[in-house]
Parts: C-alpha cells; structure tokens; sequence
C-alpha cells in the first residue's frame, strides 16, 4: 500500500494497482500500470517501479518530477512534494523534479540500502547503516550525520525518522505536533 495527499493505492499479487482519492492533477490515473512491485505517493503525482526495474509516474509534473521513463535497473522509489528519488540496483541514487530545495542532490550517494523523500528533503541510509541526507534543513530534518546502525528511514514533511537495527528509533527536525516524540519506542521493526 502506499498513502499520499488525498489518495491511497494497494498493490494486488498480480502487479496491478488499486486507487482511490482525489486524482485532480491526474495522480490516481493508474489503470494502465501493471507488473508494478514498489509504489509511493507524493502530494500530487504517484511513481511506482516495475518487475523489470523500469518506473512509472502518473499526476503533476509541473517541475519534472514525474520524468522517469528512462530510468532502468530500479530496486525502489520515492515521490516527495515536487521531486521523486529512485534506488537503482547497483546502490546508487537518482533524482528528478524541483532542484531549488536540495532535495535532488544525491547524484553523488553510493552503497545505498533504502531511500525516502520527504516534501524538501531526501534520505537515505547506506549499507554499513550510514545515514545521508539532502534538501531543506530549515527545521533540522537533515541532521542525521550521526546516526548509525541504521537499517531503514523515513521522511515526513519537515522531519526524519531512523530505525536502528536494535529496534529503537531516532529522530530529528520539526516536533511541533509531537512527531518525533518516539524516545520510548523499542522493538521496532521492519514490515
């Protein structure tokens, strides 16, 4: 499944993929997508990667961040408010859309394990559990330098998470709303 600003999308076993919600700026327009493994949903366009490593995108495209179609050998994917980054299989990053934030300059990241982009920043965490991040940092969502032990993350709005492999979990930036606010939490883990 995956969930994006007014929508939510399934993944049926047989590579199709379900939508509902509001599809304005054509975000919802998926019916055509098949031999889809990885979906994400940014606030006004959907990106999904294909069996084949291929990706697909659908909805606003006002900053080029739905320009995937050459993309090849992806293991994953992630749409955030105007840009999209991709995981190919050999580790490394791509990015496309709105370069004003940061949040596409990952055309340097190597020995990548799992991604994430949030609305004006991107992260990502790297196999020896190193956390690397670029984008906005207005509210200190970028300040993972570090972390270590790392085994997955996620991107919000203006804040990140981390999941270290002991099942705990860091945060950093924006706790207005009390998001990050997981001191507690233990034994976490992957889905």
């Amino acid at each position: 499944m995956a969930a994006g600003w007014r929508r939510t999308f399934g993944l049926l076993a047989n590579g199709r993929v379900l939508a509902v919600g509001r599809s304005s700026e054509g975000q919802c327009d998926v019916r055509s997508w098949s031999e889809m493994v990885v979906l994400s949903c940014g606030d006004w366009h959907s990106v999904g990667v294909r069996s084949d490593g291929s990706a697909r995108a659908a909805g606003n495209n006002r900053r080029g961040q739905c320009a995937v179609e050459w993309w090849r050998d992806l293991a994953a994917i992630s749409a955030g408010y105007l840009h999209t980054v991709g995981l190919r299989a050999d580790g490394r990053a791509v990015a496309t859309g709105d370069r004003e934030t940061g949040a596409c300059a990952v055309d340097e990241w190597e020995d990548v394990v799992a991604l994430s982009a949030g609305s004006y920043h991107t992260v990502g965490v790297t196999a020896s559990g190193r956390v690397l991040a670029a984008g906005d940092n207005s509210y200190g969502q970028c300040k993972v330098d570090n972390w270590r032990d790392i085994v997955a993350v996620a991107a919000g709005s203006t804040h990140t998470l981390g999941l270290r492999a002991n099942g705990t979990v860091v945060t950093a930036g924006n706790n207005a709303d009390r998001q990050c606010e997981v001191d507690a939490w233990s034994g976490v883990q992957l889905p």
